[in-house]
Formats: C-alpha cells, sequence, structure tokens
C-alpha cells in the first residue's frame, strides 16, 4: 500500500475529529454558548449540510489543481474555520465556523478519496480507501473520546484549538508524504465531462443507499452522549471510555468489511444493514439495561459508518472514481447525517431520547429497500448464466 494513503488517513483524521468534537461536547458547549442540547445538535447538521451542499462546489474550484496543492488549500480553508470555532463568542459565530470546516472536509475527502482510488490498482481499490477511511475510524476511535476528554478538562475551547494543531500536522505530513506529481493530477477533460456521469440513474439510486446508510447509524452516534448518560444511567466521566470501545468497533469493521468491498460488495451491504437494523431496535428496546444497550452500541459501531468501503466501491463502479463523483457521494452521505440529526433533534423534544434510534431503525430499512433493485439484477444474472450451457 503506498504510503501516501496512509497520510491521507492522518489528513481525514484531522477532520472528522473536528466533525464529531460536537457529539462529544454537547453539554459543555450548550452551557457555554447559551444554547439548548438540541441546538448544539443542529451544530451537526450545519456541519453536514456545509458538506453537503458547498461541498461539490469547492471540489470543482480545484479540479484543475494538481490534488496536493488542491489537498494544501483544502487544509488552509479548514484551519481557518476551526480557529474561528475555538474563539466563537456565541453559537452564531460558531454557526459559521461549522459551515466553513463542513465545506473544507467535505472536499478535502472527495480530493483524498480520488486520489488514494488512482494510485492503487483496481482490484486493491477497495482495500485502499478502507486505509484512508481509518482516518474516520480512528477519528472516532481516537479523536472523539480525546476531544471529549479535553473538553471535559480544559473547557469545550481547549479541544478545538487540539484539533488545530493536529490539523497543522496533518498538513506538514502531506506536503511531506503525498507526491507532487505522479499520480497527482486529474485525468482533464472538464466538467462536462465530469458531471457526465451523472446522467446514470442507477448512480442516483447508488447513491440514496449510501445517505441511508449512514442516516440510520447517525441517528444513533450523534445522541449517544445523553442517550448513554440520561437513559442508561452512565456517568459522563464514563462516556469517553465507551466512545472508545465503539471506535475500536469501527476500526474492526472497515477492516473486514475493506477485505471483502472489491469481491463481495452487494452482500456485504446486505448483511451490514440487515445487522445495524436489528442493532438499533435492540437498542431502542433496552437502553435503560446496561449491558444490552453497550453491546447493541458496539454492534452498530461494528456495522454501520463501516460500511464506507463498500460504498465507495459501488458508486465508483457505477459512476467513476474521480474527486467530483467521490465529492457528491460524500454529499450524500453527509445528508444521512442531515436527515439523522435534523429530524432526531425535534423527535427527541417530542418523544424522547429513543426517538432517534427509532428513527434510524427506519433509515435502515430504507437502505434495505434501496438495495433490491441491485439484488434483482444480480438474480437475473445468475439465472442467465445457469441457462446458458442448456442453450447451448
Amino acid at each position: 500500500m503506498p504510503r501516501a494513503v496512509y497520510v491521507l488517513a492522518l489528513g481525514i483524521f484531522a477532520m472528522v475529529t473536528s466533525e464529531f468534537v460536537v457529539a462529544g461536547l454537547m453539554p459543555q458547549m450548550a452551557d457555554g454558548l447559551d444554547a439548548t442540547i438540541s441546538e448544539i445538535g443542529y451544530l451537526i447538521t450545519a456541519f453536514a449540510a456545509a458538506m453537503a451542499l458547498g461541498g461539490p462546489f469547492l471540489t470543482v474550484a480545484v479540479l484543475r489543481m494538481r490534488q496536493k496543492s488542491a489537498l494544501v488549500l483544502l487544509f488552509g480553508v479548514f484551519l481557518a474555520g476551526n480557529v474561528l470555532a475555538a474563539l466563537a463568542p456565541d453559537y452564531r459565530t460558531m454557526l459559521v465556523a461549522r459551515v466553513l470546516t463542513g465545506i473544507a472536509s467535505q472536499a478535502f475527502f472527495g480530493v483524498s478519496i480520488s486520489l488514494a482510488s488512482r494510485i492503487t490498482r483496481p482490484e486493491v481499490r477497495g482495500r485502499a480507501v478502507a486505509v484512508a477511511l481509518n482516518g474516520l475510524m480512528l477519528g472516532t476511535l481516537l479523536g472523539l473520546p480525546f476531544a471529549t476528554v479535553v473538553g471535559e478538562h480544559l473547557g469545550w475551547r481547549a479541544a478545538f484549538w487540539a484539533i488545530t494543531v493536529l490539523t497543522v500536522l496533518a498538513a506538514a505530513a502531506t506536503l511531506i508524504g503525498v507526491p507532487g506529481a505522479d499520480g497527482e493530477s486529474e485525468e482533464q477533460g472538464g466538467l462536462r465531462q465530469e458531471l457526465g456521469a451523472f446522467r446514470s440513474p442507477r448512480l442516483w439510486l447508488t447513491l440514496t443507499t449510501s445517505t441511508f446508510v449512514i442516516g440510520a447509524t447517525f441517528s444513533a452516534f450523534s445522541y449517544l452522549n445523553p442517550i448513554l448518560t440520561e437513559l442508561t444511567g452512565f456517568s459522563t466521566g464514563a462516556v469517553p471510555l465507551l466512545l472508545v470501545a465503539y471506535g475500536a468497533a469501527t476500526v474492526i469493521g472497515n477492516t473486514v468489511v475493506g477485505r471483502f468491498a472489491d469481491r463481495r460488495t452487494l452482500p456485504v451491504l446486505v448483511l451490514g444493514l440487515a445487522l445495524n437494523l436489528a442493532f438499533l431496535v435492540g437498542f431502542a428496546l433496552f437502553a435503560e439495561l446496561t449491558a444490552p444497550a453497550v453491546v447493541f452500541m458496539l454492534g452498530i459501531g461494528l456495522v454501520g459508518v463501516t460500511m464506507n468501503p463498500a460504498l465507495v466501491t459501488r458508486v465508483q463502479r457505477v459512476g467513476n472514481a474521480r474527486s467530483l463523483v467521490n465529492t457528491v457521494h460524500s454529499s450524500f452521505i453527509t445528508l444521512g447525517i442531515i436527515i439523522a440529526t435534523s429530524v432526531g433533534g425535534p423527535a427527541i423534544d417530542t418523544f424522547g431520547l429513543r426517538a432517534p434510534l427509532w428513527i434510524g431503525a427506519g433509515l435502515a430499512v430504507l437502505g434495505l429497500v434501496s438495495l433490491v433493485p441491485d439484488l434483482r439484477r444480480r438474480a437475473a444474472a445468475a439465472r442467465l448464466e445457469l441457462a446458458a450451457p442448456s442453450d447451448a
């Protein structure tokens, strides 16, 4: 595996840590910004909305740049937003900061995944994407708990300053470890050619599956802190340890999915969604029981966001492996986060903390339904293959 893939993972790790930090510091940020838990939840929504809507436009702006130069530029934009978040005097300023960092991180994901795919052999692209996306999983395993601990002991602003330092280190590693020429620039075909892939209805349906998969997972993940403390009864000090365990489950799941993403893409997604549905329902039913709640939480970590390598592989096969397709795919992924958090917040106010878990279960069902056309296509192809010898 090229060294640059691991460097890309470090950059993704920095940005994902910033993306997830709000989920780990909801009570502290609510107090510091004179806001409610639901309003702090909307900061996650704002970050995701900026990723989904602004990321593709920023990607288009950097299409003609060498990918290394594009990554460095995106680091700069992200860094500016993160510093603004650390200094934010009020909720409105924090909202602006989250939008800025969301736009930059989405474009960064698209360029990074494209570069990881382009510098590796086609038959191991799924594994390369899994390695790069380990930055996302490690952001959950290490970055989020670390930021949570820093926030609890030094204040939530200190968590954002720690992420700022991490971003600078990741940018320096990119300057040193990512090649500046070979495999760096996009295949130049112009924006029209880039947009050509989106004429396929099958690609749009494939992108929609990703929305449901990630939306189902984030319905639970975005509110783990209040669910675990207010429903299950854990202390706030225990939450970072539980998040570490959740993150470890995502690393394991991502590694396993990466191994099978190229050869068993559709079966992996069907099995993952079915299991996630079962874990979400179980969590909703037994959230007040300590042991079952932890088991179901870890199960969601194991088969939720870890479907990403299979999702990326599926999208690249239907579309292509270029930056714009990957960024738009990331936009559909973050659309799932938008749905989960924008619906989850009001649902909590009306129906209580179990509501996001039931919403996640519903999204998992929709994800399974969206796979039906591909399952039918696969079954039809298998029937034709069986019929071919007898026709001969």
